[in-house]
């Protein structure tokens, strides 16, 4: 598509009162977006979502979810971090202190002439701009009002939790968190909660030679929310990096994950579990590109849709010359449990080195009745012989969680999911 018949960009002030290296970073991603113009659906990647919700000037409304259930992770040891509807609450929040990290907000540190920040914002989602144009974490990049930007300096004792809570119905959040792993440090990131109306997120992750990051996010439940978010990494030698996202509920969720294998025996693994019931539309769009000796990278995808809902996969492996003796694998499912859902898959190798190991499979289908009827007859209840048998579909997916308790925490709360809709 010619940049003529581009979405144009809707125009919005830089904020202010930055220091040299902020201020570079955002004209510079201005300037990227500029060129690029918004998503369109008629890009190729973005056919099968359509991104006009996301992009236009004003975020459509949505109503703020009300429950009395206990909140995610609350009962897990965490250094909590907190934002409403995009804006840091300090009084909800944690002191930004623990033993092996450095915590500053992105409001602060935007506004020093050196931060340790300024060599990776907008630098790593700069680089995942090529081949494929994301124009709207370059929009992240250029316009995030606020953010975490962390440094984990050793092996952190326990997870840092960042909890964003949705109060107003026409909430329009922009964030922006940057994250380095020093060489040898280990670190936890826990993300949960709605956010806003709308959100865009970016989130850059630089985990340097042999230190390991893991993330575990829990995206809902507000149904009429809309959200797109960027993870964009990059790995060094005998680096480790583990993703897993959980996702019910949302109108429309768009999760990029952009990931570079730099150093030689890194090992990148990506997964996700997404239920969801009517009105709802979720995309998983990951890119890892292998440039580099003996590293291993997985993805696994999981969803169970009904009710018209719909999944979007989209996944690539490059591996580049050079990167000899790759292991990829890319799996993608999905369940549907009624003829009127649907799941749009997209999977894709590009491999220009010869001693390698890449695998990619993706299927859609109903619940298997036979073991449907098994459970039947041993006298299971059929909607709990459907929850179990849903369950232990998404269990390839939540067994990517190391921590057994978040993965524990996240089972049960898929459980009291179907549990509700079923009753």
């Amino acid at each position: 598509m010619g940049a003529a018949e581009k979405l144009t960009v809707a125009p919005r002030a830089l904020p202010e009162g930055q220091g040299v290296w902020a201020q570079t970073a955002r004209e510079d991603a201005a300037a990227r977006l500029s060129a690029m113009g918004m998503p369109v659906r008629r890009d190729e990647y973005w056919k099968y979502t359509n991104p006009l919700s996301l992009t236009e000037e004003v975020a459509p409304a949505a109503e703020v979810f009300s429950s009395d259930e206990a909140p995610i992770f609350d009962d897990i040891d965490t250094l909590s971090i907190v934002f409403v509807d995009g804006v840091f609450d300090a009084d909800a929040s944690d002191d930004l202190v623990l033993e092996g990290l450095e915590i500053s907000r992105l409001a602060d540190a935007a506004q020093a002439d050196i931060h340790w920040a300024k060599d990776l914002y907008g630098v790593l989602e700069n680089n995942g701009q090529n081949p494929v144009h994301r124009p709207l974490a370059a929009a992240n990049t250029a316009f995030a009002t606020d953010g975490v930007l962390i440094r984990a300096t050793a092996k952190v004792s326990k997870p840092v939790q960042v909890t964003y809570l949705h109060k107003s119905d026409t909430s329009d959040a922009i964030l922006h968190h940057v994250v380095r792993v020093d060489d040898g440090a280990e670190m936890t990131l826990i993300e949960n909660g709605p956010a806003a109306a709308r959100f865009n997120q970016v989130l850059e992750v630089d985990v340097a030679d042999r230190a390991a990051f893991h993330h575990v996010r829990a995206q809902g439940r507000d149904h009429a929310r809309r959200a797109v978010t960027h993870i964009f990494t990059r790995l060094g030698t005998e680096s480790t990096f583990k993703s897993f996202t959980l996702t019910a509920n949302g109108v429309l969720t768009r999760n990029e994950c952009i990931m570079e294998l730099t150093g030689d025996d890194a090992i990148a693994h990506v997964a996700g579990a997404a239920v969801g019931d009517g009105d709802f539309h979720h995309d998983d769009t990951v890119f890892i590109t292998h440039d580099a000796e003996n590293c291993e990278s997985r993805q696994v995808f999981k969803k169970v849709l009904r009710n018209g809902a719909t999944g979007v996969f989209q996944g690539k492996i490059l591996v580049k010359e050079g990167a000899q003796k790759t292991d990829g694998y890319q799996i993608s499912q999905a369940l549907l449990l009624d003829g009127d859902s649907q799941f749009l898959a997209k999977p894709e190798l590009e491999i220009y080195a010869d001693d390698v190991a890449c695998s990619h499979g993706s299927t859609s289908g109903a619940i298997d009745e036979d073991a449907l009827f098994y459970l039947r007859s041993r006298g299971v209840p059929e909607a709990q012989a459907q929850n179990l048998l849903v369950l232990a579909f998404l269990g390839e997916a939540l067994e990517e969680i190391d921590n057994d308790d978040l993965a524990a925490e996240l089972l049960g709360r898929l459980e009291a999911w179907f549990e509700r809709r079923s009753s």
